[in-house]
């Protein structure tokens, strides 16, 4: 079949992913993971575990983030159902591009996926209703290295495409730190992770 088409971004190891899509009048087919492609593009990793979430209404905003420590984890998201604005932040201490972020529209249509390696704060906000979000990771959830950044932190300035006061999300996620208020329990070093 098809091989993959990998888009680099400006947030250094951050990789946008366009499978071979073939379409005709009934609909289209794609390989939405190929290991062999993945590794002959230079995306190397063992993924272990396929999350899946469901988001019924526009305006759920999940985020931002991350497994800490040994449990760090890469993810290669994709959306199956809907549309997203994907936002990620850089939090590895050292990296030419920490603090900075960067957003990506991922939907049902453009059947792009998203790589978000170790060190980053990732979440998205659902640009629909129903959006099936599903994710694969290289390494277990484990509850006692959950961590998150807040998502309207004022210093990294995201640009969200809804009004964040108005935001459906989950009382966890509107207690995060900022980065800066993060920044002293911080375990990711760039080139370390």
């Amino acid at each position: 079949m098809g091989k993959i088409n990998v888009i680099p971004t400006k947030l250094q190891d951050v990789k946008l992913i366009e499978p071979a899509v073939f379409g005709d009048h009934r609909g289209f087919f794609m390989e939405s993971y190929s290991d062999k492609d993945f590794k002959e593009a230079g995306i190397d990793f063992n993924f272990i575990q396929d999350n899946h979430s469901l988001s019924q209404e526009a305006g759920v905003l999940r985020g931002l983030h991350f497994q800490k420590g040994k449990s760090a984890q890469t993810k290669l998201i994709r959306v199956v159902t809907g549309a997203v604005l994907d936002v990620i932040v850089d939090i590895r201490k050292g990296s030419p591009t920490y603090g900075e972020w960067e957003g990506y529209i991922i939907s049902e249509h453009n059947h792009r996926q998203l790589l978000v390696p170790r060190g980053f704060a990732h979440g998205f906000v659902t640009l629909t209703p129903n959006v099936n979000f599903l994710y694969k990771c290289d390494n277990d959830y484990d509850a006692a290295a959950d961590g998150g950044i807040s998502f309207d932190d004022k210093e990294l300035g995201i640009i969200w495409p809804i009004d964040v006061n108005k935001a459906i999300t989950s009382e966890k996620d509107s207690k995060h730190p900022t980065l800066k208020e993060f920044e002293a329990e911080n375990p990711f070093v760039y080139g370390e992770i």
